[in-house]
């Protein structure tokens, strides 16, 4: 006969002391709500940048009654004919070319400026608070709104940026062809410094945008690292909100 081994008939209570209690991960991240609160740089920038684009474009599309000579010229284009003079891609000589780049780079800019105004109405219908930097006061957007402005400012920045390290990079492969012809310092002052604004700005926006992206998605995965998007290291027991380590669930 086969014999089983005997086991205690009454088992020892567990013991529920908080000392030997295992934290646990919160199952809920509703207390780290993500918001997306533009800088002052950026809307500055926007509400500069915006109504010269929109002047830049009208005076390319208008091409040749907006040029010198044409109907359109003065006094709203009067500083064409020099910048004409300067970059040969809004002058006569591109013109008369038939060069399609500058319309085509002026129809990018039409797509450009429809992100970016979709981005301040969102930003502006949808945002909670005053937008009176001066004072300390900053409006903010959170939730799906939030996400659907920041990839709207976030993919229209790097447009911006990519066409116009384009613009750059068309002239340096054509050996400068439209540019060539000026001094050192009237290309500097008058073609790179105006341009370059139009690198730097969108450059500080695409990481502005991106880290606001990254807040976004740390927030919505549970992340309680200190930095945006850091993720836990393969292995690594993540931890709660008070530094305890926690258990996977």
């Amino acid at each position: 006969m086969l014999s089983t081994r005997k086991h205690p008939s009454n088992f020892p209570p567990p013991d529920h002391s908080p000392s030997k209690a295992v934290a646990t991960r919160p199952k809920s991240s509703s207390d780290h709500q993500w918001v997306h609160t533009p800088t002052a740089l950026t809307i500055l920038w926007l509400f500069v940048s915006l109504p010269l684009v929109v002047w830049d474009t009208v005076y390319v599309v208008g091409r040749p009654h907006t040029m010198p000579g044409g109907k359109w010229h003065q006094p709203l284009y009067t500083p064409y004919a020099l910048y004409g003079e300067v970059d040969y891609v809004y002058g006569w000589p591109a013109y008369e070319a038939g060069d399609g780049f500058t319309m085509a780079q002026s129809s990018m800019n039409v797509l450009e400026t429809l992100c970016y105004l979709g981005y301040l109405f969102i930003f502006w219908k949808y945002g909670e608070g005053q937008c009176t930097y001066a004072a300390g006061q900053r409006r903010s957007i959170g939730g799906g709104w939030g996400g659907l402005a920041c990839l709207f400012g976030y993919s229209v920045s790097l447009l911006t940026f990519s066409k116009t390290v384009l613009y750059a990079l068309n002239e340096h492969f054509s050996d400068y062809h439209s540019v060539g012809h000026n001094t050192a310092s009237r290309l500097f002052f008058l073609w790179i410094v105006p341009n370059g604004f139009w690198i730097v700005l969108p450059a500080y926006m695409i990481y502005a945008f991106g880290t606001d992206i990254l807040q976004e998605l740390s927030v919505a995965g549970d992340d309680q690292s200190s930095k945006p998007a850091k993720l836990t290291k393969p292995g690594a027991i993540p931890f709660s909100n008070n530094n305890t380590p926690a258990k996977e669930e």
